[in-house]
């Protein structure tokens, strides 16, 4: 059996190459997310309240669990969280790794 290289854990765990693009994003917003709320040094109680969410809700997010968070709710707990706009780039294939 051939060993298969992946660009991250995502390509190689997720059925699409869709799927894995947005797992990337859910997970490095997620990451933003309780990298803020750590950044507050406040309760998981007085962080929920500040995000508009319950404590529970908050505690997935801060252990990881990115299934039981859609992009569009990540990006809608965004603001409260980062404060600003939230940006996003797209980055181009090589044209040599486009035309495989």
């Amino acid at each position: 059996m051939a060993n298969e290289r992946f660009s991250s854990v995502w390509d190689a765990i997720e059925d699409t190459p869709e799927q894995a693009d947005n797992m990337r994003l859910r997970a490095e917003l997620m990451g933003k997310i309780a990298d803020r709320v750590a950044e507050w040094e406040v309760t998981q109680k007085v962080a929920a309240e500040r995000l508009g969410i319950t404590q529970p809700r908050l505690n997935d997010l801060l252990n990881g669990r990115i299934s039981r968070f859609s992009l569009d709710a990540l990006v809608n707990l965004s603001r409260p969280a980062l404060g600003g706009h939230l940006h996003f780039s797209f980055e181009d294939k090589p044209k040599e790794a486009a035309m495989i």
